[in-house]
Formats: structure tokens, C-alpha cells, sequence
């Protein structure tokens, strides 16, 4: 009995993911296009996009200022790079619109869902193969745009220094080159694919899982720079300089050392004495901070992913039984 049972489980499974990409195959070569043109920029920036930036950039001799960025060569790289991380950015804003409009929402409207359910696949094997299958190709996908990004970002460090762009911190950026691009994408899918649950119609479904996925992610990015202690340096005769860190609050300290408003009288005595100001403080993530505000995030999306979809299962049990 098992042996014939299992091959037979074993063939549902291999069917409804056919029976998915089949459905679904316009927004998989989407997908696949997406990811196309996105490598395609990224590698050309590591490859022929940055030597060529690098050239005017010597030839410019820029030192430690700032170089002209409207030289074409710069504008080519610059849009190259753009595009990678753009495209990485927008992507998880297209997978809720789709997971709650297409892949969930339509199927519930139509009652295609309800046809498979009543033949031999269950409420929950179908929709656990409807978030596998598209999980599996996100995270490949998103994954491999994330790895190919870091080569450039690593390589144009001269330029970037010379340009005063692409910092760390930038949201785009600090997205991009860890693990967030492919949470939040996984995130997406779970929050659209629950939208969808909930309106059970496509546009519906396709408008709540986006402004749910922008609310979700507005909120844990305001909560970035508190994610991780930052790192404080004072200064007796204006502000410290933090190099390339990300500024978190700053302002004046007392003779007593506590933090206050900035008078803005930095070269005024007799001010700053009025408002018993001795020295300026700012708080701030170094570089070394990359990492543990990234994974720290990274667990708090995943956390919010894994609450949707468990939410998600639990409204379609109760809905189906």
C-alpha cells in the first residue's frame, strides 16, 4: 500500500507544479526577463562599465574631490548599476501584486481554486504549492541579483569616493547588496498571496497585497538605525566627522554631558556659554554596522513573512471546513 501511495503522492506533487508554471508561464518569462536584464546591466558595470569609468576617472585626476559626473562614461555606469538595484528594489512591489492578484485572487474568483480542491488536491496542498514553487524561483532569483550586484559595489570604491554616490546606506544600496532583496521578495509573496485570501478577487487582491507590502516595509526601515546600538563621537569646536557612516541624531552636550538641542552658535563663545554647551555629539552607524543592521532586519522580515503565511493557511482552513 505505501509503495503505491507514495509514487502517487509523489506524481500529484510533480503535476500541480507543472500545472503552476503552465498557468503562470507569462510571469515566469517576465521573471526570467527581469533577471535577464538586470545580470545583464550588473555584469557589464563589473566588466566594461567600470574599466571605462575608471579610465576618464585617471585621466581626470580628480584626487580626492569630487569628479564630473556628466562625463558619459560615468552616466553609462552609474545607469547600469541604477538599473540592477532598481530592478531588485521594484521587485518585490511586482511579486504582491501578482501573488494577490494573479496567483491567488483570480483562481478564487473564478473558482478555479474550489474545481482543485474538490478533485484530489486539498485546500492546503494547493495552496502550499502555490507559495513553494514561486518561493523557490524568487529566492534562486534574488539571490543570484544580490551576489551579482556586490560585484561592482566592491570594485568602483575609487569612483565612488570620487562621486560621492551609491553609499552604503542609501536604501536602494543597503537593500541590494545583503539579504533584504530577498526577503522582502518573500515577504511580498506571502503578504500578496494573504491579500488575496482575504478580498478573493484579483484587483482586490492585487491592490491590498501592494499597499500592505509598502506599509510593511515603511515601517521596518524606519526602524533601521535603532536595529543596532549606534556608535557615538563628540567633538569640542563643531561636529566630529564620521567618514562614510550613517548619521543617526547628533546635536550640543552640557557641562553635566546632557544631550541637547544645537544652539547653531558653534563660533560664538558667549552663545554657546549661555546655553552651557562644551562640545557636539553624533550618533552614527559605521560601515562595520552593514551586516548586523542587515541581519537583524533581514529576522524581522522573515518573522513578518512567516506570520502571513501562517496566517494565510490558517483563514483557508477556516474558510474550507
Amino acid at each position: 500500500m505505501t509503495a503505491v501511495t507514495a509514487p502517487a503522492r509523489h506524481g500529484r506533487v510533480h503535476g500541480m507544479t507543472w500545472a503552476l508554471l503552465r498557468l503562470h508561464r507569462s510571469a515566469l518569462w517576465f521573471w526570467l526577463m527581469l533577471l535577464t536584464v538586470a545580470a545583464g546591466a550588473l555584469l557589464w558595470a563589473y566588466g566594461p562599465g567600470v574599466a571605462a569609468a575608471e579610465k576618464v576617472y585617471r585621466k581626470l585626476d580628480c584626487g580626492p574631490g569630487y569628479c564630473d559626473t556628466s562625463v558619459t562614461a560615468f552616466e553609462r555606469y552609474d545607469l547600469a548599476v541604477a538599473v540592477g538595484s532598481g530592478l531588485l528594489t521594484v521587485a518585490p512591489v511586482l511579486i504582491a501584486a501578482w501573488a494577490g492578484g494573479s496567483l491567488i485572487g483570480r483562481e478564487l474568483e473564478q473558482g478555479t481554486a474550489r474545481l482543485a480542491w474538490t478533485q484530489s488536491v486539498t485546500p492546503v496542498r494547493w495552496l502550499a504549492a502555490k507559495l513553494a514553487v514561486p518561493a523557490a524561483l524568487v529566492t534562486a532569483g534574488t539571490l543570484l541579483l544580490t551576489l551579482l550586484h556586490r560585484l561592482p559595489w566592491s570594485a568602483d570604491g575609487p569612483l565612488r569616493a570620487a562621486t560621492g554616490t551609491r553609499d552604503w546606506y542609501d536604501g536602494v544600496t543597503f537593500a541590494a547588496n545583503g539579504t533584504l532583496a530577498t526577503a522582502y521578495a518573500l515577504l511580498a509573496l506571502a503578504v500578496g498571496a494573504l491579500a488575496g485570501l482575504l478580498t478573493r478577487r484579483s484587483t482586490a487582491g492585487l491592490g491590498l497585497g501592494v499597499l500592505a507590502l509598502l506599509a510593511l516595509a515603511g515601517m521596518v526601515s524606519e526602524l533601521r538605525p535603532r536595529l543596532w546600538p549606534a556608535e557615538t563621537v563628540t567633538g569640542a569646536h563643531g561636529y566630529p566627522d564620521i567618514g562614510d557612516g550613517a548619521l543617526v541624531t547628533e546635536g550640543a552636550l552640557t557641562a553635566t554631558g546632557a544631550r541637547v538641542q544645537d544652539p547653531l552658535c558653534v563660533d560664538d563663545a558667549k552663545c554657546l556659554a549661555e546655553h552651557d554647551v562644551v562640545a557636539f555629539y553624533r550618533d552614527h552607524h559605521p560601515t562595520s554596522h552593514f551586516w548586523p543592521l542587515q541581519l537583524v532586519e533581514t529576522g524581522i522580515v522573515l518573522a513578518l513573512t512567516a506570520l502571513a503565511t501562517l496566517t494565510a493557511f490558517r483563514l483557508l482552513k477556516r474558510r474550507t471546513t
